[in-house]
């Protein structure tokens, strides 16, 4: 039977990526992936996470805040230095000079500001647990921590009362210092810090179980990922 993935963030660490696929027997003709964004910035390769998730045939794609600034410097429109700074100059030099190609171009720009299969909602940073998502904006999408933080704090205190109305939502964004994604209230946060300094991860989400690449520094001796965890 095919089996259904989700990744947390990878911030251009391919060697993660390929490790986390490879662990988890991902089948890249029949199995679904669900990235819940930031492919691009910190690492030195975003060009390749790209191109590989590109091989995937049931890729369900979900825009993070980074795959946003990178979209604009793709489609020549001006560039946050805060961006440059958070990781782009690696996206940049990723692609070595050359054009970007014009899938890497399409899959960010129809990524999607979220994706909900059942009851299960995936979603780059979080949302406003009060309000429907529909009149919600894109900065809550790809920016809002404060589901992530109330979850943190929930885990911390051993409360197990359901964050949100979704049976399980699933979040990137905020690191959390833990090498594995954890659950609270039914949020899983699956941001286990590989653009920083920490993980990568990814689970099936029938099973629940976890796959993750090695410490990701030591994949890229030598070089530094994003300048700070926290954007």
């Amino acid at each position: 039977m095919p089996k259904t993935f989700v990744i947390g963030d990878i911030h251009g660490a391919h060697r993660a990526l390929t490790q986390c696929l490879t662990r988890a027997a991902v089948d890249y003709a029949t199995d679904t992936l669900i990235c819940l964004g930031d492919v691009c910035d910190g690492w030195p390769e975003t060009n390749g996470a790209i191109a590989e998730l590109l091989k995937i045939r049931n890729l369900v794609f979900v825009q993070g805040n980074h795959d946003f600034w990178t979209l604009q410097w793709m489609l020549g429109r001006t560039i946050e230095p805060v961006w440059f700074r958070q990781g782009g100059e690696a996206t940049i030099l990723s692609y070595n000079g050359r054009p970007v190609p014009p899938t890497h171009k399409t899959l960010l720009r129809n990524a999607l500001p979220w994706y909900q299969l059942g009851n299960r909602l995936f979603v780059h940073a979080g949302i406003d647990p009060k309000r429907p998502l529909h009149v919600q904006s894109r900065d809550i999408f790809l920016w809002d921590r404060n589901l992530a933080y109330t979850a943190l704090a929930a885990y911390d205190a051993g409360i197990t009362t359901p964050l949100t109305s979704y049976n399980e939502i699933y979040i990137g964004h905020t690191p959390i210092p833990y090498d594995k994604p954890i659950w609270s209230g039914g949020v899983c946060l699956m941001d286990t810090g590989a653009g920083w300094a920490g993980v990568l991860s990814i689970m099936d989400i029938d099973t629940h179980e976890v796959f993750t690449s090695d410490n990701v520094p030591l994949l890229y001796p030598g070089i530094t990922g994003r300048t700070r965890k926290n954007d």
